[in-house]
């Protein structure tokens, strides 16, 4: 007789993106934002999932320049581009060399870490948001999944950028990145994707604008 398996095994393995449902369905294309970058796009099925949380593990600073072409072309849309508590000021010429329209810029500055996760759930969640970005002092599982549901409610992308060391931590997230630099640029490891694999890799190359 085949022995059981163990549930909480399983789900550790999908909170990693190491499992997946094979009844679960590839992302609908109209449910992602595109990237800007192609490669990128192919790793994490399409683009940028809307109406959920990503989160991009890196160097301090490294991972902003992936969102500079999403970040340009959302800011021709209506609603704002929300940053809560980035560990400095934007630097807005290099933003506006890249694109972005500043004042679409929302910049929210919160006393503290809890604070922080306050502000940038209720942005996500009242949907006057296209993306959040969001620097934590650290944050805990339950308080992403937190997060996750405030970025489902208000159909607004949300972007957690977390420390190499959290790497190995599981997380409700739909999507992990693991960024690192690269002779070319940058070089992303998908550490966990909704409905689809972790473990693609791609090399980006980046233009060196300052945005900070």
């Amino acid at each position: 007789m085949p022995e059981k398996a163990n549930p909480s095994l399983i789900a550790q393995g999908m909170a990693r993106g190491l499992l997946w449902r094979g009844r679960e369905a590839p992302l609908d294309p109209g449910r992602v934002e595109p990237s800007g970058w192609a490669a990128l796009d192919q790793c994490i099925g399409g683009g940028w999932p809307r109406g959920a949380l990503a989160e991009l593990l890196s160097r301090r600073h490294l991972g902003l320049s992936l969102l500079l072409p999403l970040l340009a072309r959302l800011s021709r849309q209506p609603r704002w581009l929300g940053w809560v508590a980035p560990p400095h000021r934007p630097f807005a010429p290099g933003l506006a060399a890249a694109g972005v329209e500043l004042q679409r810029l929302l910049l929210v500055r919160p006393a503290d870490g809890a604070q922080r996760l306050w502000a940038a759930e209720q942005l996500l969640r009242s949907g006057s948001c296209s993306v959040v970005l969001l620097w934590p002092q650290g944050v805990q599982g339950t308080q992403v999944r937190r997060l996750q549901l405030a970025a489902e409610q208000g159909d607004s992308l949300g972007v957690l950028f977390r420390p190499l060391r959290d790497a190995a931590a599981a997380s409700p997230a739909a999507l992990r990145l693991r960024v690192l630099p690269s002779p070319l640029g940058l070089e992303v490891e998908v550490l966990k994707r909704r409905n689809g694999w972790g473990g693609r890799h791609c090399t980006l190359r980046t233009p060196a604008a300052q945005t900070e």
